[in-house]
């Protein structure tokens, strides 16, 4: 497929979390720093999923692939940023431009799915535990990740096959740090009511469709922890949902914040954009290694098996 009609502007400026250069100097350390460590972080997951097998699990497996998720995220918008933030011409090509807006939307729209996953399993954990194994089996757990993949990868592609029908002419700037699609619409000669409608469609579907299952999973959830008699046992019970709960409250509770805000360039919604894009990856493994014992211990068997090696 090959862009056409883009003569007018062949690339983009990217305004946003720029000021003078001793602060962009400030930020480019700042934010290689966020970007190395959410960069390990994901990766130490994968690899303590990969060499502990206890953890082969459907919540493990599940949670490996929101990892690689986070990597992919992160690597969509975060080296643009570091480039530009140590250059004078703080451009965009208007094919990359495009190609981070699909990566973004892909891994987004993925993770809103596998979150939605990860609710039902902790559904069938704590309410069909003894229908667990049989449940959750491999076959299903594969499909629904793949399900998951898929899905996200069918939103971001018909956006992105729309908007590649845009005739770019006239203002070239936008006012954020990365390509985002509300931000391409003014920058539009073409009519785009059809791909504002499309965009607002598969934001309500894929959005507020996969929260309305997470909600649905927990309300349970909830009532059957509530049910248990023992408050041990209650703890024990919401000691496994509370590490994803925490990751779907950041994830969503940033994402509804960045995009309901006017695309104007604004401090306020660069913030939440920053929470959204480069601050929830790395603090998702975070959450993960703090909250749950048993991945912090096989991180510090993982961590003294390779550290061996090294010496």
């Amino acid at each position: 497929m090959t862009l056409r009609n883009h003569s007018t502007i062949l690339e983009f400026s990217l305004f946003g979390l720029y000021a003078d250069p001793h602060v962009q100097a400030l930020l480019f350390v700042l934010f290689l720093g966020i970007y190395i460590m959410t960069l390990l972080g994901n990766l130490l997951m994968l690899l303590v999923f990969r060499e502990n097998f206890h953890l082969q699990t459907p919540m493990y497996f599940f949670l490996s692939h929101l990892s690689f998720l986070d990597f992919c995220f992160s690597s969509a918008t975060v080296p643009m940023l570091l480039k530009n933030l140590l250059s004078q011409k703080k451009t965009i090509s208007v094919g990359g431009c495009l190609a981070q807006v699909f990566f973004v939307f892909e891994a987004g729209g993925t993770e809103t799915c596998l979150l939605s996953v990860m609710a039902y399993d902790r559904y069938v954990a704590i309410c069909h535990p003894l229908l667990y194994g049989q449940m959750m089996s491999n076959q299903l757990c594969k499909g629904l990740v793949w399900g998951s993949w898929g899905l996200g990868f069918l939103d971001a592609f018909i956006n992105i096959l729309l908007t590649m029908n845009f005739d770019f002419c006239g203002n070239k700037s936008i006012p954020h740090y990365s390509c985002d699609l509300p931000s391409l619409f003014p920058l539009s000669c073409s009519d785009v009511s059809t791909n504002f409608a499309v965009l607002l469609c598969s934001s309500i579907l894929h959005g507020m469709g996969t929260c309305f299952l997470i909600i649905y999973s927990y309300i349970p959830i909830v009532s059957t922890i509530l049910n248990i008699s023992s408050s041990l046992g209650r703890s024990k019970a919401f000691s496994t949902c509370s590490s994803h709960l925490a990751v779907v409250l950041l994830f969503y509770g940033s994402a509804f914040l960045h995009y309901l805000m006017p695309v104007s360039g604004s401090p306020l919604e660069l913030i939440f954009s920053v929470q959204y894009s480069i601050i929830t990856p790395l603090v998702n493994p975070l959450i993960y290694s703090v909250k749950n014992n048993e991945v912090k211990a096989a991180m510090k068997r993982t961590l003294r098996k390779y550290l061996q090696y090294i010496r």
